[in-house]
């Protein structure tokens, strides 16, 4: 496509009827495959953030998505678990993916959430804040790359004194 920055976007909250266009949305951009994962295995049978996710629509079609999850990391540090951020194939490299990392973060900030782990690129999340997980501090439930485990203080300080298992929190 040769667009360049993402006005022709939508940014809004997600609607409870998005869910199937999400869905088709990540099996585009992932493939099913994309269940197998780790960051998976904290989302089954969960239900995102309500109020935290946000899509990009161009018209009425999702065309972005970013969603956060409640975890705990090791069993007393609250924490979102960030994912999936996906948009459609024929608009990657445009923004709206750094565009909906911004404004979600700056939502979990507005309601009082303090840090933030995701699994992904660290010179793409770099552009947002984003850092690796000291080897060994913090890990996911298995299979993961251990490189590619990401972190953010939303609240400077957050993150000192975190270590273990991210895991469902206790309350669900």
């Amino acid at each position: 496509m040769n667009m360049t920055g993402t006005d022709f976007f939508k940014l809004e909250p997600e609607q409870p009827d998005d869910g199937p266009a999400i869905e088709t949305l990540l099996d585009l951009a992932f493939g099913v495959d994309r269940f197998e994962k780790s960051s998976y295995r904290l989302r089954e049978n969960r239900a995102p953030i309500s109020g935290l996710g946000l899509v990009l629509r161009r018209g009425e079609e999702v065309m972005g998505t970013i969603r956060f999850w409640q975890v705990s990391a090791g069993a007393d540090h609250p924490a979102l678990l960030l994912g999936p951020l996906a948009m459609h194939p024929d608009y990657q490299g445009v923004g709206g993916g750094q565009r909906l990392m911004r404004e979600g973060l700056a939502l979990a900030v507005s309601q009082g959430h303090e840090l933030v782990f995701l699994v992904g690129d660290l010179p793409y999340y770099r552009k947002a804040g984003f850092r690796q997980v000291p080897p060994g501090q913090v890990r996911m439930p298995v299979p993961y790359d251990p490189a590619r485990l990401l972190y953010q203080e939303l609240r400077p300080g957050a993150f000192e004194g975190v270590s273990g298992l991210i895991q469902v929190p206790a309350t669900g």
